[in-house]
C-alpha cells in the first residue's frame, strides 16, 4: 500500500479540533511523510474523525428477531428465561440456520458501516472473527465472564451455564487486560445485589468492565470508581427489555464510562444510533458523547493502538463532509449514509463514488454499493462473495454489484 497524505480537513478528536494534513504509512498514523511513493488526498471542507470503538456487541445475534414483550423484564436472567421458548419460532430458527462464519461478518458489517471500526465481542472467539478480510477489528486482548447468574454454580432455576465461570476466569486475567462480565443488569433486587457479590467473590478490581449496570446504586457506583473499575453503557437495550437506563454523568466524569450497542437482538440498528439514544437520554454533550467511542473505550478496554488521531494509532478514520455546524454534533445527528468514507488501516472500506481514487490508489479492488438509497464504493474484500441466497444475510439497505 502507498503512503498517503490527507490535506485540507479539519481532524476532530475528544480534546478538540485542529487543520492539518494526516499521513498514513503502513496502515498507522505518522508524523510526518516518509520517504517513498505518496499518495496526496485533498478533502477541504471534510471533518475526519477517529474509528469508532463499540465496547459492546455479540456479533453472531445481528439476524436474530427481538424477542416480542409488552413489558418490561426485572432482570436479565427473566428476559433469557423467556427467550428460551422463542428460539423455536420460524424467523429465529431461520437466522440461526445460517452458517456460522456468515453470521459473525453480518456483526461485523453492520458496525463497519455505521463508522465502528473496532469492536468488542462479549463471547467465545470465532476462527472468522481474525480474519484479514473480517468488515472490522475486534479485540481479543481480554477475559471475560457473561454473568453471575450464567457463570456461577448457583445459578437461578432453569438458567443453563454459559461462558467462562467468574471466579476461574477473573483469576486469569492479567491485570493489564480487561475482564469483562455483564452485570446488574437489572431494576429489581436480583440486579442490585450483583455488584456486592462480586466483590465478595473477590472479583471486582482495576481490570473489571462490567457490562450494562442499570441496578447500579449510587454507591455502587462509588464503589466502581473507586476500584478503578468501568461500565459499558448500552442505553437503548436498557431500554428495550428493561426499560430503564442508568444515569452516566458520574461514570463519564470518572473516566469510567464506555458506550457499546449491544446486538440487534435487543438494542440499536448500529452505533450511530445508539450515540443518539444515549443524548435522548443523558446530559452528555456531542462531544462527551465521542469520548465514550472513542478515547474512554480505548482506555477501558485497554486498547492505546485505537480510539485516536496520534501518530503511532491505527489509522482507523471516518470522514464526514463539514457542513459548518459543530462537529461533534454532526457526527450525532449523522446517518450511516452520510459518511463520506470509513477507513480500516489507512484505505477505505466503504466511501462515496467520487473517492474512488483512494481505493485504486491503495490497490484496492471495488464494488458498486447502495446504502440506505445513496450510491457508494466498498471494498470487495469486506462483501459476501456469493449471490443472495437462504443461505447468506442480507444487510437491510445494502445493495451491491461488482464494479
Amino acid at each position: 500500500m502507498r503512503n498517503v497524505v490527507i490535506t485540507g480537513a479539519t481532524l476532530v478528536v475528544a480534546e478538540g479540533t485542529r487543520r492539518s494534513a494526516l499521513h498514513v504509512h503502513d496502515g498507522r498514523i505518522a508524523a510526518a511523510a516518509r520517504a517513498g511513493d505518496t499518495w496526496e488526498l485533498p478533502l477541504p471542507d471534510h471533518l475526519i474523525f477517529p474509528g469508532l470503538i463499540n465496547a459492546h456487541d455479540h456479533l453472531h445475534l445481528n439476524s436474530i428477531p427481538p424477542l416480542p414483550h409488552t413489558a418490561a423484564f426485572p432482570n436479565s436472567y427473566a428476559w433469557i428465561a423467556a427467550f428460551r421458548p422463542y428460539l423455536t419460532a420460524p424467523a429465529v430458527r431461520a437466522a440461526t440456520a445460517v452458517a456460522a462464519d456468515e453470521r459473525y461478518r453480518h456483526g461485523g458489517l453492520k458496525n463497519l458501516l455505521s463508522g465502528a471500526t473496532t469492536v468488542l465481542h462479549h463471547d467465545p472467539w470465532h476462527p472468522s472473527l481474525g480474519e484479514a478480510a473480517f468488515p472490522v477489528r475486534v479485540l481479543r486482548d481480554f477475559h471475560w465472564s457473561h454473568s453471575l447468574g450464567l457463570g456461577l454454580e448457583s445459578r437461578p432455576v432453569g438458567l443453563p451455564p454459559y461462558g467462562p465461570p467468574v471466579v476461574e476466569s477473573y483469576a486469569a486475567a492479567p491485570r493489564q487486560q480487561p475482564w469483562i462480565i455483564h452485570l446488574c443488569e437489572g431494576t429489581d433486587q436480583v440486579a442490585a445485589t450483583e455488584l456486592a457479590r462480586l466483590d465478595e467473590l473477590g472479583c471486582l478490581g482495576t481490570n473489571t468492565v462490567l457490562v450494562h449496570g442499570v441496578g447500579l446504586s449510587a454507591r455502587d457506583v462509588g464503589l466502581v470508581i473507586a476500584r478503578g473499575a468501568g461500565v459499558i453503557w448500552c442505553p437503548a437495550s436498557n431500554l428495550a427489555v428493561l426499560g430503564r437506563t442508568l444515569e452516566p454523568r458520574t461514570l463519564f466524569a470518572a473516566g469510567r464510562l464506555a458506550l457499546g450497542s449491544d446486538s440487534r437482538l435487543t438494542g440499536s440498528r448500529d452505533l450511530l444510533s445508539e450515540l443518539r439514544v444515549a443524548a435522548a437520554h443523558s446530559d452528555l454533550t456531542p462531544r462527551e458523547l465521542l469520548q465514550l467511542v472513542t478515547t474512554h473505550a480505548a482506555r477501558l478496554l485497554r486498547a492505546p493502538h485505537v480510539g485516536g488521531l496520534e501518530p503511532g494509532q491505527q489509522a482507523d478514520l471516518l470522514v464526514l463532509r463539514d457542513s459548518g455546524d459543530d462537529p461533534y454534533r454532526q457526527l450525532l445527528n449523522a446517518s450511516r449514509g452520510e459518511l463520506r468514507a470509513v477507513v480500516r488501516d489507512g484505505a477505505p472500506a466503504v466511501a462515496d463514488a467520487d473517492l474512488a481514487p483512494w481505493f485504486a490508489a491503495c490497490g484496492l479492488e471495488v464494488a458498486s454499493v447502495r446504502l440506505d438509497g445513496r450510491s457508494k464504493l466498498a471494498a470487495s474484500r469486506f462483501l459476501r462473495p456469493a449471490a443472495p441466497s437462504d443461505a447468506v444475510l442480507t444487510e437491510p439497505g445494502l445493495t451491491w454489484r461488482a464494479a
